[in-house]
């Protein structure tokens, strides 16, 4: 990360501080150190601060912002390297934080796929000298993604890649899946699939229904989703590995993940902001912007999918980030390519599902940081003394439109355009440091 290194010593206070991992949901301050955290709590207030020798230049008001762990984005597709034209990890930096995102996960679908040590190494001195937030690199099951042969997952984990995962693909042999389970769970890696029979869904575009049918696009079944997740259970309970579906988009998908926990079985799953606000019928004309993978499916989908979040079933929300040029989306819906950007939205486009009851204030925040960060073993997604101060201040109530003009990607593949939102980051801290400003950026 450029320019992180230790924040010095401020006190934010009069927040209402929000902390999932320790149920704290109360007005008070924080206390960041040498760019961590110091002190948290309804009693930081500034005699506190001014008892450690905080300047009063240091010590701010928040006037009642919501103060949040840092988000951690577990699915964001970049372009570099190979198609840095669509994003390098220093322009999905720059939108991660200017979305309150301070941790973004990258996938390995990129020209070279990440599926050695050295790539793994690439990326992470990539980030370090360009990206403003952490970067954590997901390396490739197989090599060159293709299904076949497996990567060397003991030097991928040694050089820093957080899980396994062949990104967009499904790995669709169940041998060579296996036996990557079993590698990944002696290394106590998990292994995150993007679940799709790709044969099934094979030339598919859209949810297969009413509404293809009516627009005349060929459709992808929620079987192809549904066997796909019912055989890689079968490979979790023989090999044990912590298996993470990466998006589902059914109900059923709920329910069998529901199930597979009563089990005890060491899964989890995320869903994308995208599924848990829009459904089919957003695609009216042919938008392309709303062609994603997997399928925006029904309205009981959709419903079923926030109730899943709602009761924890679904562990994660993810913006699924995945930019595409003018290129390749300005096409006919058939032919254009799947993927919508959303790191920056995804915040906003949460906040929406608090404001309207659907789902929980603390849970909404668990599935956006300590439950990503705990699945990948990082020690962020905390508001606790010694933790990293990487640290979101949200105006709840300030509303801001999606244009082209107000997004940092350098594509602008976004569902959400023209959508007023109501509530955004305001302010994005990462190891202490300010990051992104929205007042002085505005």
């Amino acid at each position: 990360m450029s320019g992180h290194g230790n924040g010095g010593t401020r006190a934010l206070l009069n927040a209402r501080l929000i902390d999932p991992a320790s149920g704290l949901n109360a007005t008070g301050g924080v206390i960041i150190e040498d760019g961590r955290i110091a002190a948290i709590g309804p009693e930081v207030t500034a005699e506190t601060a001014r008892a450690r020798g905080i300047p009063e230049e240091a010590i701010e008001d928040c006037a009642g912002l919501w103060l949040v762990p840092g988000l951690v984005d577990m699915r964001v597709f970049t372009g570099e390297p190979g198609h840095e034209y669509r994003e390098t990890l220093a322009s999905a930096a720059e939108a991660a934080a200017a979305g309150g995102v301070t941790t973004i996960i990258v996938m390995p679908d990129t020209e070279p796929p990440i599926d050695d040590a050295a790539l793994v190494d690439f990326i992470l001195r990539r980030a370090r000298a360009t990206a403003k937030v952490r970067v954590h690199p997901m390396a490739a099951i197989t090599q060159k993604l293709e299904g076949r042969l497996m990567s060397e997952v003991g030097l991928l984990k040694e050089a820093g890649a957080v899980a396994l995962t062949d990104g967009r693909r499904a790995v669709a042999s169940s041998r060579v899946f296996a036996r990557a389970m079993a590698y990944a769970r002696d290394f106590g890696m998990p292994v995150v699939q993007h679940v799709e029979d790709a044969e099934l869904a094979g030339g598919g575009v859209m949810h297969n229904g009413e509404v293809s049918a009516r627009l005349g696009l060929p459709g992808i079944p929620r079987q192809a989703e549904l066997i796909a997740l019912e055989r890689d259970l079968r490979l979790v309970e023989m090999t044990g590995a912590h298996y993470h579906a990466a998006q589902i988009s059914c109900a059923e998908s709920v329910d069998i993940i529901r199930r597979a926990k009563e089990r005890g079985l060491p899964v989890s799953c995320g869903v994308s902001i995208s599924h848990l606000l829009l459904n089919e019928h957003d695609i009216g004309a042919y938008r392309t912007f709303f062609k994603l993978s997997p399928p925006l499916r029904t309205e009981e989908d959709r419903a079923a999918l926030v109730t899943g979040v709602a009761e924890g079933v679904i562990d994660v929300i993810v913006s699924s980030h995945d930019p595409q040029s003018a290129d390749t989306k300005r096409l006919p819906f058939a032919e254009a390519a799947f993927g919508a950007i959303g790191v920056e939205t995804l915040l906003s486009a949460a906040l929406s599902l608090a404001h309207g009851g659907a789902v929980d204030t603390l849970r909404l925040f668990e599935a956006l940081t300590v439950a990503p960060a705990r699945l990948l073993g990082l020690d962020t997604g905390v508001l606790k003394p010694g933790a990293p101060a990487d640290i979101t201040l949200i105006d709840p109530h300030r509303s801001w439109r999606v244009t082209e003009d107000a997004l940092h990607s350098r594509s602008r593949n976004t569902p959400f355009e023209n959508r007023v939102f109501e509530g955004r980051a305001v302010r994005t801290i990462v190891a202490g440091e300010t990051v992104f400003d929205y007042d002085a950026a505005g």
